[in-house]
């Protein structure tokens, strides 16, 4: 008979044995320690918290700059270019800081004052082409000034690449040894600065004098994809859209593109209906406009399909033809105008900083709202210029060639040349 063996003949610490030959474990408690619980709960709460802190200060934000985009609007182009010109001032100096080094500026006096000579020069180059026509309409009245303006226009060229190479010989008479590598990158910068920055940029300003309606429009959808992106991204969001912004999302990315086309639509028809939007203005006064909306804005009745329902109660709807243009605006700011954000965040990561300034709360700065703006208002300049404007030769198009090449004298004699051979004519 074999001997039991109890549990005071074992050695302590050591297992029972099983009928089949397996030691028993005791079964753990699947349950997390109540503090650690507490503390990871703690964590949670105070992320989500920050999350919708963060989310209120960029949704305030964001309606007190939508307040004074209206009342510029309100106030009409100048007040808008004027804004254009700050913001750029803004991002200029926001971009140019970025990869200043205070020691060496220190040692190079001056130096930075170089770059604002190249903006400003960029400036006079970029505005004098654009605005030339408005600039001349609005001195006719004033011969001494006409005349002034007239001569500036012709040689305004000359006039800006004669500053240009003010600063080139002013960064040459400058540079400094041991200071060479950190001029020349500070130069190749700044270019860079004025060739993706300001010469983009300055594309909105001619959109604004060839109607409010192709500035605020493209700004708008730009602004309405920014939003929706944020709010389904925040809500729907859980699959990564591309590696350089962690935060942006596919289901953020469809849904911004969705709302924004249907946007594009709606607000086109909207806008449409306003002259103070529709009207290119042609010189740089103040007044109301009132001008003949042409084709463009003129409503277009389309029947509905038979297959439409009995109950709806629309057979035929009007749309504008700028509305289809408007999908086209729209389409680019929902696919291909997030790749200027993409861009900025990539080089952010390169150099190792969150944002560019931290001029509007919950936003940063003001570089990091018009990374996509810029890319927008290039493709609403060059989409109006090629499929919107009429290509036909206009009478405005002769008058701005005549002031732009020819002298006072030589347009008097021009008008003394026309007289007689519509005396003929009759």
């Amino acid at each position: 008979m074999q001997r039991d063996t109890g549990a005071g003949d074992r050695t302590p610490g050591t297992p029972s044995p099983t009928h089949g030959g397996r030691l028993r474990h005791r079964k753990r408690s699947n349950e997390v320690p109540s503090d650690v619980n507490t503390t990871n709960g703690a964590n949670l709460l105070l992320n989500d918290q920050n999350k919708y802190k963060s989310m209120l200060v960029r949704t305030y934000s964001s309606l007190w700059m939508m307040a004074g985009v209206v009342f510029l609007i309100y106030m009409g182009h100048l007040y808008i270019w004027a804004m254009v010109v700050v913001v750029q001032i803004f991002m200029a100096k926001e971009l140019f800081n970025l990869l200043r080094k205070a020691n060496e500026d220190r040692q190079l006096p001056g130096f930075r004052m170089l770059n604002w000579h190249f903006f400003f020069t960029a400036m006079l180059f970029t505005y004098g082409r654009f605005l030339s026509h408005q600039l001349v309409n609005t001195v006719t009245s004033d011969k001494l000034l006409y005349k002034l303006v007239s001569r500036l226009i012709k040689y305004q060229m000359f006039i800006c690449y004669f500053l240009y190479i003010a600063g080139f010989v002013w960064f040459i008479i400058t540079l400094k040894k041991k200071a060479y590598k950190y001029q020349f990158s500070q130069y190749a910068w700044t270019h860079m600065i004025l060739l993706m920055v300001f010469a983009q940029s300055s594309f909105t300003v001619a959109n604004i004098f060839d109607g409010i309606f192709w500035f605020l429009l493209p700004a708008s959808l730009i602004a309405i994809n920014d939003v929706a992106a944020y709010f389904f991204g925040f809500f729907f969001g859980k699959t990564p859209l591309i590696k350089l912004s962690p935060k942006k999302t596919w289901e953020g990315f469809i849904g911004a593109s969705v709302t924004t086309l249907f946007s594009a639509f709606v607000l086109a028809n909207f806008m449409g209906h306003f002259q103070w939007l529709t009207c290119p203005r042609k010189d740089l006064s103040t007044g109301w406009l009132h001008c003949d909306p042409g084709p463009m804005f003129t409503p277009e009745s389309y029947d509905l399909p038979g297959w439409m329902p009995q109950w709806f109660p629309w057979r035929e709807i009007a749309v504008m033809p700028v509305q289809w243009h408007a999908l086209a605006l729209g389409l680019f700011a929902s696919i291909i105008a997030p790749f200027g954000g993409f861009f900025a965040s990539g080089f952010k990561r390169a150099f190792k900083f969150k944002d560019f300034g931290d001029s509007i709360p919950g936003h940063g700065g003001f570089t990091d709202r018009m990374d996509c703006q810029m890319v927008m208002a290039v493709f609403a300049y060059i989409y109006y210029q090629s499929f919107v404007m009429v290509q036909d030769l206009s009478v405005e198009t002769i008058l701005e060639q005549i002031l732009r090449n020819l002298t006072f004298e030589e347009q008097h004699e021009l008008y003394e040349q026309l007289g007689k051979l519509l005396v003929r004519a009759n």
